[in-house]
């Protein structure tokens, strides 16, 4: 009898304890928060100065060569696994329609897997910096890219890296936040010479 008392109680309470059926999350977007941009002035041995975002790590990678007159700078952003490299060459009488083509092609070539290419023209007369900035839309490589010159001393281009596999959808955010970073890197640049 005690036996039958305990047992109806303990039945009525499983059957009765489990609820609803469970429904499945709803679909979200996943939210990727980055810490505001704030912007110091990169004076290293460069044949310019420019602004970049404090929250990358500090430059690495400054390839330094006199004799040809090229410079290499990596700005590394590791919580995104991505870097913005830049690349300066001197300009003399001969080689800026090269370094010209050679920075609309290296843009060109990410036509394959980009959806679309959108080219914004730059411009700054007072500090005689010009240019173009690239952005990629879709699997590319490379979801941003520009070059400024002064057309007679001064040739700079940037690309922006990820290091992961191309998804557009996966590193949108983080392709806005460095391009925006890459725009003010641009409206920075101060050439010494």
């Amino acid at each position: 009898m005690i036996i039958k008392k305990l047992c109806i109680p303990l039945l009525a309470a499983v059957c009765f304890s489990c609820g609803n059926d469970p429904l499945p999350k709803p679909k979200a977007m996943l939210r990727l928060d980055y810490k505001k941009p704030e912007y110091s002035k990169v004076d290293v041995r460069l044949p310019f100065t420019f602004e970049k975002n404090i929250n990358a790590d500090k430059i690495s990678n400054i390839k330094l060569d006199g004799i040809n007159n090229f410079y290499g700078v990596d700005i590394n952003y590791p919580s995104m696994k991505g870097t913005i490299y830049l690349t300066y060459k001197k300009v003399n009488a001969t080689n800026l329609d090269t370094l010209l083509r050679d920075a609309q092609t290296l843009t060109q070539k990410h036509t394959i897997k980009a959806d679309e290419i959108e080219s914004i023209i730059y411009e700054n007369p007072e500090q005689s910096v010009f240019g173009m900035f690239y952005e990629v839309g879709g699997n590319a490589a490379s979801q941003s890219q520009f070059y400024v010159t002064d057309s007679i001393n001064h040739f700079l281009s940037g690309s922006l890296y990820f290091y992961t596999e191309p998804n557009y959808d996966s590193i949108y955010p983080a392709a806005v936040y460095l391009k925006n970073d890459i725009k003010r890197i641009m409206e920075s640049i101060e050439w010494k010479e």
